[in-house]
């Protein structure tokens, strides 16, 4: 039996989990919102909140959102307005 070479198959495996996969398209709009309000760290919620809610509609928000130029952070002031949406609903 052949045995395995160990720290190469565990490079291989960190080598693949650092390439993107995107399957669906309301993940490439979470991504493109996290790339818009330049906050990639909390890409993970913007996926959630494009698959939960209207895709096309949250990224318009989020170009809306960065257009403006008085907003200190726009990932909060984001996150504010999608709130906001939700309570009118």
């Amino acid at each position: 039996m052949e045995t395995l070479n160990t720290g190469k198959y565990l490079d291989s495996l960190k080598e693949r989990g650092k390439k993107n996969r995107i399957s669906k398209p309301f993940q490439l709009i979470g991504l493109e919102i996290a790339v818009a309000l330049r906050d990639l760290e909390h890409k993970a919620l913007y996926i959630k909140l494009s698959k939960e809610h209207d895709p096309e509609k949250l990224l318009a928000l989020a170009k809306e959102v960065v257009q403006r130029r008085d907003i200190k952070n726009p990932g909060a002031y984001f996150m504010r307005m999608v709130q906001n949406l939700k309570t009118k609903k």
